[in-house]
């Protein structure tokens, strides 16, 4: 696997090594071993996560504020453009976002760490989203942040008006949203 950083040093654009001729592909989506070795980072993954949406479903974005999650991202069908918010009130890219676009095609993953928020637009007609998490959802420490904040300034690339949950609708200011005081 390949590791490249991102505009935020600890968001990681991971690349699996693809094994394919004209009958498919192989490909190891996830190793312990060989993700520890990459990366340097020791994490347990708890939970995986499966979502199916349709273009132009924007959710986002999610953090939980207890119980912060690690995930790491990847698209088994369509695309989408993910996006990751550093919250960490200690950290030099506070405030700052960065995004990729996962697809099927690409097979690429992204690393989002703890004290991130997270959310992703679906680019394709439909799009399946598979995460691993680091800590389990936890409900009643979720908060969201609303998607077209000024002061984080996000450019989605939207053609229209996103499809919003009642919850994404009424995301919390950047500027009002409960962040993480202490390092993770």
């Amino acid at each position: 696997m390949r590791v490249a950083s991102t505009d935020i040093p600890d968001v990681l654009l991971i690349e699996p090594k693809v094994f394919g001729d004209e009958r498919g592909f192989f490909m190891e989506s996830f190793n312990q071993v060989r993700w520890r070795e990459a990366t340097g980072l020791e994490r347990s993954f708890v939970q995986d996560n499966h979502s199916r949406s349709t273009k132009g479903v924007l959710r986002g974005l999610h953090y939980q504020i207890r119980q912060p999650q690690g995930k790491l991202v990847r698209v088994v069908v369509g695309a989408i453009f993910d996006v990751a918010v550093d919250l960490r009130k200690a950290s030099p890219t506070f405030g700052q976002w960065t995004g990729a676009t996962l697809s099927a095609d690409n097979k690429q993953q992204l690393w989002v760490p703890e004290g991130f928020a997270h959310g992703f637009l679906v680019l394709s007609n439909t799009a399946e989203v598979l995460y691993k998490a680091t800590d389990y959802y936890a409900p009643e420490h979720e908060r969201c942040i609303a998607w077209d904040d000024a002061d984080l300034a996000i450019d989605w690339p939207l053609e229209g008006t996103p499809s919003l949950s009642e919850k994404d609708r009424q995301g919390a200011a950047f500027r009002a949203a409960e962040v993480y005081e202490r390092e993770l």
